[in-house]
């Protein structure tokens, strides 16, 4: 453990840190902050880190983890007054930094919310990174804690959000330390109150025959993503999730009216990207491929289920919705997209075009094969005509038959 001292932080007195570097990659830190009386107003102890997925100069994308990255220091931490609530601020590398912030009701303190913030533009971190700059994710937490209770929560925690993961293990802390002196009740989360007891069998838990009922068709949204003043992305589509975990299957229809969409254009990839309340990111990548065709090469979700857990899963080796560069897909009828043995998705209404908008409107459309009618014409006619004949024959045997049945023999 190696422990130093930092200048005072104004209003708060003298912090003292200890970074512990383990065999884990990660950030090891313990923070005791004091305040003007050099008695102790926030204690924390804990390890995190940070796994980023970047698209590269290539026109792929990369995942980097973000551990260990040296001197650490903690500039804006602060214990709190009547107009701020407790901070936790640390800085680990330019344009990197994590801060953690806190409140007070009556009875109860809470951990409010987390922001994390990388840059793109440090080369040794993202040496091929398309775009650079400071990127800032923030995630609210509202995790309530009684009054000088210590939190604890050793089991792994995760947060997921705009292509950053965030892990956090072995975590202590206490904001408002009453008297200068670290409270030795703990609150644990929810994670450690469960780890140790055997899990509830609940007799409601369909069976893995157990298919869901179906729903109603999904209503379709239009969805867009913009490059400066000009659109550079537009999607029509009605969506139904199909998710099975822990072998309930379940089916989700997304409502349009809540579900907000970003993304961004490059000449060979596009991504849309939609959100809602309960969907922290549904992310549709496409690509170029022969230079002269597009197609839907990528889907990534993460999202909250009915039952608080979080169901994550990513393909990056698809092949759907294949059309020409400066044309729009198109596929009225119900269309599945399979991502996994556990998660497909059902598109209604569809019509697609990641590359070459014009003036914000489709291009011409390249229809699927569920909604090309053309092969069918020849099929009707044919059929017709065959029945037409098979009449015309029975009507002539028939009347054959008739006519023998006049004759008799003199």
């Amino acid at each position: 453990m190696v422990c130093f001292r930092l200048f005072p932080v104004p209003g708060s007195g003298l912090v003292l840190v200890c970074l512990v570097l383990g065999a884990v990659q990660s950030y090891a830190l313990e923070l005791n902050l004091t305040d003007s009386g050099k008695a102790t107003c926030l204690y924390a102890k804990w390890q995190m880190n940070f796994t980023v997925r970047y698209e590269t100069t290539n026109k792929t994308y990369k995942t980097v983890t973000i551990s260990d990255r040296g001197t650490v220091t903690y500039n804006g931490s602060i214990c709190g007054d009547d107009q701020n609530g407790p901070k936790i601020a640390v800085q680990f590398g330019p344009g990197f930094s994590w801060i953690a912030n806190f409140s007070k009701a009556a009875s109860t303190y809470s951990i409010d919310s987390i922001s994390f913030s990388y840059n793109t533009g440090d080369n040794t971190t993202f040496p091929d990174a398309e775009d650079k700059g400071i990127i800032t994710v923030d995630e609210l937490l509202a995790i309530k804690i009684p009054l000088n209770d210590l939190f604890r929560c050793n089991s792994l925690s995760t947060l997921e959000k705009n292509d950053v993961v965030q892990n956090y293990w072995d975590v202590l802390v206490q904001a408002f330390v009453q008297n200068g002196t670290v409270s030795t009740n703990e609150f644990l989360c929810d994670k450690d109150k469960t780890s140790t007891v055997a899990p509830t069998i609940h007799t409601t838990v369909p069976s893995p025959t157990t298919t869901p009922t179906p729903k109603e068709k999904p209503e379709a949204g239009t969805y867009s993503v913009n490059n400066g003043n000009d659109t550079c992305l537009l999607a029509t589509m009605g969506l139904q999730l199909n998710i099975t975990q822990d072998k309930v299957a379940s089916v989700i229809n997304i409502n349009p009216n809540t579900t907000h969409s970003t993304g961004s254009c490059r000449s060979h990839t596009a991504l849309l990207r939609l959100n809602s309340s309960t969907i922290k990111y549904l992310d549709f990548v496409f690509a170029v491929k022969n230079e002269n065709r597009f197609y839907l090469k990528e889907v990534n979700i993460s999202m909250y289920l009915v039952n608080g857990s979080v169901f994550s899963i990513a393909n990056n080796n698809l092949s759907y919705w294949d059309a020409p560069l400066g044309s729009s897909y198109m596929c009225n009828k119900e269309q599945t997209v399979s991502v996994s043995g556990a998660f497909q998705i059902n598109t209604f209404d569809l019509r697609v075009q990641p590359f070459n908008v014009t003036q914000g409107k489709y291009s011409t459309a390249q229809e699927c094969s569920l909604d090309d009618d053309t092969i069918l014409i020849p099929i009707i006619v044919g059929a017709g005509l065959s029945g037409l004949i098979i009449v015309i024959v029975i009507a002539y045997v028939i009347g054959r038959r008739k006519s023998y049945a006049g004759y008799q023999t003199l």
